[in-house]
């Protein structure tokens, strides 16, 4: 598969341990790739993986103070708004802290003195190519939003104590709450 290049990351695929007979693209929309393998199974027989290709994204866990700074927006997809971890499009050459500095920064107005990559992950691997960075992000200093003009969103102070809870309560999305146990997990929060 040939990597887009549309200045955003896109992740390399290893050689498959299965025979891939043909990789077709079916659509393209500037969001994500779609399309298939057909793969040869280890009883010899071949099967259609469908697939669709997003590129590289962050998700931040910021804390200032005794908050997580979080933002509230409203997903079209899903008709519902969300109290949501901040989060982005890794550009082509960035790395997961530089993308999550960067995207807190535009969407929530705060600039981290600090930033760790938590874990990385493949996400939805029955059907999605596309990897996913968690970043933890400290000592926080306001500077102003930088939101794109499609962003609408409203940042809340959210107190570390209740973090989890506001993260899985309906709606939420799996970004949010994977960001937020895995910083739990490892003592931040």
């Amino acid at each position: 598969m040939t990597l887009p290049d549309d200045g955003r990351r896109h992740e390399s695929l290893p050689e498959p341990e299965w025979p891939v007979v043909d990789s077709e693209v079916e659509y393209e929309t500037g969001w994500y790739t779609g399309g298939y393998d057909l793969v040869e199974q280890p009883d010899g027989s071949t099967k259609r993986y469908y697939w669709a290709e997003l590129a590289t994204a962050v998700v931040v866990v910021a804390v200032t103070d005794d908050a997580v700074v979080m933002v509230e927006q409203y997903r079209p997809t899903i008709r519902e708004t969300q109290v949501e971890l901040p989060a982005g499009i890794v550009e082509a050459g960035e790395s997961f802290t530089a993308a999550a500095a960067r995207e807190l920064r535009e969407e929530t107005g705060f600039e981290a003195s600090s930033t760790s990559l938590l874990q990385d992950v493949w996400c939805t691997t029955g059907m999605l190519r596309h990897r996913r960075g968690f970043v933890f992000a400290e000592g926080l200093s306001p500077v102003g939003q930088e939101l794109d003009d499609n962003e609408f969103l409203e940042v809340r102070a959210v107190p570390v104590d209740e973090a989890v809870d506001v993260a899985r309560a309906a709606p939420t999305n799996d970004a949010t709450v994977e960001g937020l146990l895995v910083a739990h997990d490892e003592g931040l929060l």
